[in-house]
């Protein structure tokens, strides 16, 4: 009887609101239509490093703007002491004088970042080097002979003691070996002197976010023997990186600990001998065979990089040029008459 009630009921006013639709008041509709979705915790877009391929600039300005290139020593008492290197979008390494190496660290952005070095001179090859990524290049002192000629051509800044964001800090070992860059100051001369910004600057290589997997074989150790010291990297699957080692140790960021690994390593073969002194080495950088190791894997490569404002082209046997994984890099030229890599 209660259902019947109630159908009833139901009914009349079914009657009732199909008689009164013209009193029925409807939602204005555009209230929603002009109204964005709203997304709750979007990640804002980031944008790319030149130098690596990876999105991780907040806005534009660091992006668009002149990479910093710094001289690190290299010598095998001061490797312990370096600093800074698990920062660097690119790190250049080839011969110096008497065998040895030294580093150039690049960086698109110091300014968040602490000590790097320790910081040692100039020397003509890596000013090219800089050039080709319209850098500010950073030093302390230089070959008079040879280089000191050449940073005409650079914006540069030789940093001592005395210098905005360069201080001696003490490390066990001899004065020459304990310059560091402080890179928020230096950032703040580096701005003083020159003009930093630049409307775009296009990638380093041709960055892909692919996997890569190479087609010329493993490579999960890698020996670059230079003359006073073999250059080691070994590949860690759990990461895809390259630690680098210098001889058999694995070598750490003195202030943070850090190991040094990279994404990528070429490995760029071409003349290297010595200038008339007998002592300082001319490092040939108009074009070369090479390597380039990534995620366990090896490919032969062409190189040309020719005037020195040039960056590098990086092309495989055909000619065409070549993909490379987003991340970091190293960069070994090394001499083709006396280097022989053992990559396997």
């Amino acid at each position: 009887m209660l259902k019947r009630i109630l159908a009833a009921v139901f009914a009349v006013l079914m009657i009732f609101a199909v008689g009164c639709d013209n009193d029925v008041v409807y939602d204005d509709l555009s209230n929603y239509e002009s109204q964005p979705p709203v997304i709750e915790n979007e990640a804002p877009k980031l944008n790319v490093n030149p130098l690596t391929g990876v999105a991780e600039f907040e806005n534009t300005s660091k992006a668009n703007q002149r990479p910093v290139a710094i001289m690190v020593n290299n010598v095998d008492i001061a490797q312990s002491r370096q600093t800074g290197l698990s920062d660097a979008d690119i790190i250049y390494e080839t011969e110096v004088e008497g065998g040895i190496t030294r580093l150039m660290a690049v960086y698109q952005d110091i300014s968040d970042l602490d000590k790097i070095g320790t910081v040692r001179s100039a020397r003509y090859p890596y000013v090219d080097l800089a050039l080709g990524h319209n850098a500010v290049y950073i030093h302390c002192g230089q070959d008079p002979t040879y280089c000191a000629p050449h940073l005409k051509d650079i914006d540069d800044i030789s940093i001592d003691t005395n210098s905005k964001g360069a201080k001696r800090i003490a490390n066990g070992l001899s004065s020459e070996h304990t310059l560091y860059a402080l890179a928020d100051d230096l950032w703040s001369d580096i701005n003083d002197k020159f003009n930093t910004k630049v409307s775009s600057v296009a990638p380093w290589v041709n960055f892909t976010d692919e996997a890569l997997t190479l087609d010329g074989g493993a490579a999960t150790s890698v020996k670059i023997p230079f003359p006073a010291m073999t250059t080691n990297f070994t590949y860690d699957p759990a990461s895809g990186l390259y630690t680098r080692l210098a001889g058999g140790t694995v070598l750490t960021d003195y202030y943070s600990g850090e190991t040094t690994q990279v994404k990528n390593v070429f490995i760029l073969l071409t003349s290297i001998s010595n200038y008339p002194d007998g002592k300082h080495r001319k490092v040939a950088l108009q074009s070369g065979d090479g390597y380039y190791i990534t995620n366990g894997t090896v490919q032969f490569i062409k190189w040309e990089k020719g005037a020195s404002t040039n960056g590098f082209k990086f092309t495989d046997g055909n000619g065409n040029e070549i993909k490379v994984n987003a991340g970091n890099s190293w960069v070994c030229i090394a001499n083709k008459s006396s280097c022989n890599p053992t990559i396997q």
